[in-house]
Protein backbone atom coordinates (compact mmCIF):
# COMPACT_ATOMS: atom_id res chain seq x y z
CA UNK A 1 0.00 0.00 0.00
CA UNK A 2 0.87 3.36 -0.70
CA UNK A 3 1.79 5.69 2.35
CA UNK A 4 1.56 9.86 2.77
CA UNK A 5 3.13 12.00 0.15
CA UNK A 6 6.77 13.44 1.52
CA UNK A 7 7.48 16.97 -0.05
CA UNK A 8 10.93 16.17 0.04
CA UNK A 9 11.26 12.74 -1.45
CA UNK A 10 11.53 11.96 -5.33
CA UNK A 11 8.21 10.52 -5.90
CA UNK A 12 5.73 10.30 -8.48
CA UNK A 13 2.29 11.80 -8.32
CA UNK A 14 -0.42 10.31 -10.75
CA UNK A 15 -3.78 12.02 -10.54
CA UNK A 16 -6.70 9.78 -10.92
CA UNK A 17 -7.69 6.59 -9.70
CA UNK A 18 -9.74 5.28 -12.57
CA UNK A 19 -9.05 2.77 -14.91
CA UNK A 20 -7.02 5.24 -16.62
CA UNK A 21 -5.33 6.03 -13.78
CA UNK A 22 -4.39 2.33 -12.72
CA UNK A 23 -2.96 1.52 -16.36
CA UNK A 24 -0.76 4.87 -16.10
CA UNK A 25 0.66 3.24 -12.81
CA UNK A 26 0.80 0.17 -14.34
CA UNK A 27 3.67 1.36 -16.94
CA UNK A 28 5.09 3.74 -13.88
CA UNK A 29 6.03 0.96 -11.57
CA UNK A 30 7.66 -0.50 -15.32
CA UNK A 31 9.45 2.52 -16.20
CA UNK A 32 10.79 2.45 -12.30
CA UNK A 33 12.62 -0.68 -12.33
CA UNK A 34 15.37 2.06 -12.21
CA UNK A 35 14.66 3.30 -8.99
CA UNK A 36 13.64 6.77 -10.11
CA UNK A 37 10.71 7.56 -8.03
CA UNK A 38 11.16 7.50 -4.23
CA UNK A 39 7.58 6.27 -4.31
CA UNK A 40 4.40 6.33 -6.47
CA UNK A 41 1.24 8.11 -5.05
CA UNK A 42 -2.51 7.61 -6.24
CA UNK A 43 -4.18 11.50 -5.90
CA UNK A 44 -8.43 11.66 -6.64
CA UNK A 45 -11.09 14.50 -5.87
CA UNK A 46 -13.04 11.13 -5.08
CA UNK A 47 -11.30 10.07 -1.96
CA UNK A 48 -14.43 9.31 0.08
CA UNK A 49 -16.56 8.59 -2.93
CA UNK A 50 -14.98 5.77 -4.97
CA UNK A 51 -17.70 3.27 -5.70
CA UNK A 52 -17.15 0.02 -3.88
CA UNK A 53 -15.94 -1.95 -6.96
CA UNK A 54 -13.19 0.66 -7.96
CA UNK A 55 -11.98 0.13 -4.48
CA UNK A 56 -11.91 -3.03 -4.62
CA UNK A 57 -9.87 -2.66 -7.76
CA UNK A 58 -7.20 -0.50 -6.29
CA UNK A 59 -6.87 -2.69 -3.96
CA UNK A 60 -5.81 -5.65 -6.16
CA UNK A 61 -2.81 -3.45 -7.39
CA UNK A 62 -1.80 -2.35 -4.56
CA UNK A 63 -3.10 1.05 -3.96
CA UNK A 64 -4.88 3.30 -1.85
CA UNK A 65 -5.77 6.88 -2.15
CA UNK A 66 -3.02 8.99 -0.86
CA UNK A 67 -5.08 12.31 -0.63
CA UNK A 68 -7.35 14.73 -2.66
CA UNK A 69 -5.77 16.94 -5.92
CA UNK A 70 -5.12 19.79 -3.06
CA UNK A 71 -3.07 17.77 -1.29
CA UNK A 72 -1.03 17.28 -4.28
CA UNK A 73 -0.90 20.99 -4.67
CA UNK A 74 0.85 21.27 -0.92
CA UNK A 75 2.80 18.86 -1.56
CA UNK A 76 4.36 20.56 -4.85
CA UNK A 77 5.26 16.21 -6.57
CA UNK A 78 6.42 16.21 -10.03
CA UNK A 79 2.54 15.06 -11.54
CA UNK A 80 0.97 13.62 -14.64
CA UNK A 81 -2.61 13.56 -14.80
CA UNK A 82 -4.04 10.60 -15.78
CA UNK A 83 -7.61 11.43 -17.06
CA UNK A 84 -8.77 10.70 -20.55
CA UNK A 85 -11.23 13.61 -20.37
CA UNK A 86 -9.10 16.71 -22.43
CA UNK A 87 -11.40 19.47 -20.72
CA UNK A 88 -11.33 18.00 -17.16
CA UNK A 89 -7.06 16.98 -17.61
CA UNK A 90 -6.99 21.17 -18.72
CA UNK A 91 -8.83 22.15 -15.59
CA UNK A 92 -6.96 20.17 -13.16
CA UNK A 93 -4.21 21.22 -14.91
CA UNK A 94 -4.95 24.70 -14.14
CA UNK A 95 -5.62 24.40 -11.02
CA UNK A 96 -1.86 22.60 -9.98
CA UNK A 97 -0.16 25.42 -12.61
CA UNK A 98 3.30 25.72 -11.12
CA UNK A 99 3.80 22.53 -10.51
CA UNK A 100 6.97 20.10 -11.70
CA UNK A 101 5.43 18.07 -14.46
CA UNK A 102 6.50 14.23 -14.68
CA UNK A 103 6.17 12.16 -17.82
CA UNK A 104 5.47 8.34 -18.00
CA UNK A 105 6.45 6.39 -21.00
CA UNK A 106 6.52 2.81 -20.78
CA UNK A 107 9.32 0.59 -21.91
CA UNK A 108 7.98 -0.89 -24.22
CA UNK A 109 7.28 2.35 -26.33
CA UNK A 110 9.37 3.26 -29.51
CA UNK A 111 10.52 6.52 -29.71
CA UNK A 112 12.75 7.96 -32.50
CA UNK A 113 14.64 10.33 -33.57
CA UNK A 114 14.06 13.64 -32.88
CA UNK A 115 10.99 12.86 -31.15
CA UNK A 116 9.95 15.80 -28.56
CA UNK A 117 6.95 15.03 -25.98
CA UNK A 118 5.80 17.67 -23.46
CA UNK A 119 5.54 17.60 -19.65
CA UNK A 120 2.47 15.28 -18.70
CA UNK A 121 2.97 13.65 -21.73
CA UNK A 122 1.44 9.55 -20.73
CA UNK A 123 2.66 6.75 -22.78
CA UNK A 124 1.47 3.60 -22.99
CA UNK A 125 2.27 -0.04 -24.41
CA UNK A 126 2.87 -0.38 -27.81
CA UNK A 127 3.16 2.93 -28.69
CA UNK A 128 5.22 4.24 -31.97
CA UNK A 129 6.63 8.02 -32.37
CA UNK A 130 9.15 7.31 -35.80
CA UNK A 131 11.02 10.87 -36.01
CA UNK A 132 10.66 14.25 -36.06
CA UNK A 133 7.53 14.26 -33.78
CA UNK A 134 6.36 16.70 -31.38
CA UNK A 135 3.45 16.16 -28.69
CA UNK A 136 2.51 18.87 -26.46
CA UNK A 137 1.71 19.40 -23.00
CA UNK A 138 -0.94 17.25 -21.42
CA UNK A 139 -0.75 14.72 -24.35
CA UNK A 140 -2.21 10.79 -23.77
CA UNK A 141 -1.26 8.69 -26.29
CA UNK A 142 -2.84 5.11 -25.17
CA UNK A 143 -1.95 1.69 -26.20
CA UNK A 144 -0.77 0.77 -29.84
CA UNK A 145 -0.76 4.17 -31.24
CA UNK A 146 1.45 5.14 -34.16
CA UNK A 147 2.43 8.44 -35.03
CA UNK A 148 4.36 8.81 -37.95
CA UNK A 149 7.07 11.18 -39.23
CA UNK A 150 6.42 15.03 -38.97
CA UNK A 151 3.46 15.05 -36.86
CA UNK A 152 2.64 17.40 -34.74
CA UNK A 153 0.29 17.05 -31.57
CA UNK A 154 -0.94 20.00 -29.45
CA UNK A 155 -1.60 20.33 -25.84
CA UNK A 156 -4.34 17.79 -23.87
CA UNK A 157 -4.82 16.05 -26.64
CA UNK A 158 -6.13 12.32 -26.07
CA UNK A 159 -5.07 9.50 -29.20
CA UNK A 160 -7.00 6.62 -28.33
CA UNK A 161 -5.76 3.11 -28.50
CA UNK A 162 -4.49 2.08 -31.70
CA UNK A 163 -5.24 5.39 -33.84
CA UNK A 164 -2.51 5.82 -36.69
CA UNK A 165 -1.66 9.48 -37.65
CA UNK A 166 0.45 9.45 -41.08
CA UNK A 167 3.22 11.22 -42.09
CA UNK A 168 2.42 15.14 -41.58
CA UNK A 169 -0.13 15.08 -39.53
CA UNK A 170 -1.34 18.09 -37.26
CA UNK A 171 -3.14 17.91 -34.11
CA UNK A 172 -4.28 20.80 -32.29
CA UNK A 173 -4.66 21.04 -29.04
CA UNK A 174 -7.69 19.82 -27.03
CA UNK A 175 -8.82 17.01 -29.53
CA UNK A 176 -9.80 13.28 -28.69
CA UNK A 177 -9.45 10.86 -31.52
CA UNK A 178 -11.00 7.05 -31.04
CA UNK A 179 -10.16 3.81 -30.89
CA UNK A 180 -8.91 2.76 -34.30
CA UNK A 181 -9.20 6.36 -35.75
CA UNK A 182 -6.57 6.89 -38.65
CA UNK A 183 -5.78 10.38 -40.10
CA UNK A 184 -4.25 10.07 -43.39
CA UNK A 185 -1.02 12.29 -44.32
CA UNK A 186 -0.90 15.99 -44.30
CA UNK A 187 -4.47 16.38 -42.88
CA UNK A 188 -4.93 18.86 -39.84
CA UNK A 189 -7.64 18.29 -37.28
CA UNK A 190 -8.50 21.84 -35.47
CA UNK A 191 -8.51 22.67 -32.00
CA UNK A 192 -11.13 20.70 -29.82
CA UNK A 193 -12.36 18.28 -32.45
CA UNK A 194 -13.67 14.61 -32.05
CA UNK A 195 -13.09 11.64 -34.53
CA UNK A 196 -15.20 8.93 -33.71
CA UNK A 197 -14.17 5.31 -33.33
CA UNK A 198 -12.96 3.71 -36.41
CA UNK A 199 -13.18 7.09 -38.71
CA UNK A 200 -10.97 7.52 -41.59
CA UNK A 201 -9.74 11.15 -42.23
CA UNK A 202 -9.25 12.17 -45.70
CA UNK A 203 -9.63 15.60 -45.32
CA UNK A 204 -9.55 18.25 -42.81
CA UNK A 205 -11.62 18.55 -40.06
CA UNK A 206 -12.40 22.10 -38.94
CA UNK A 207 -11.91 23.39 -35.06
CA UNK A 208 -14.95 22.24 -32.73
CA UNK A 209 -16.49 19.88 -35.45
CA UNK A 210 -16.99 16.11 -34.26
CA UNK A 211 -16.69 13.46 -37.61
CA UNK A 212 -17.59 10.14 -37.69
CA UNK A 213 -17.72 6.84 -40.26
CA UNK A 214 -15.54 5.87 -43.50
CA UNK A 215 -14.79 8.53 -44.44
CA UNK A 216 -14.88 10.83 -41.71
CA UNK A 217 -17.68 13.34 -42.56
Amino acid sequence: MMGAADPTSRALAIVGAGGHGRETLAAARRVNQDGRWSSIEVFDDRIDGLAPCDVERLERVGIVITGSVDRLRGASLPHVIAIGDPAIRRRIAADLEGLPLARVFDPSAMIGDDVELGGGTLVSPGVICTTNVRVGRHSHLNCGVIVSHDCRVGDFVSLSPGVMLNGDVTVENDVFLGTGAIVLPGRRIGQGAVVGAGAVVTEDVEPGRTVVGVPAR
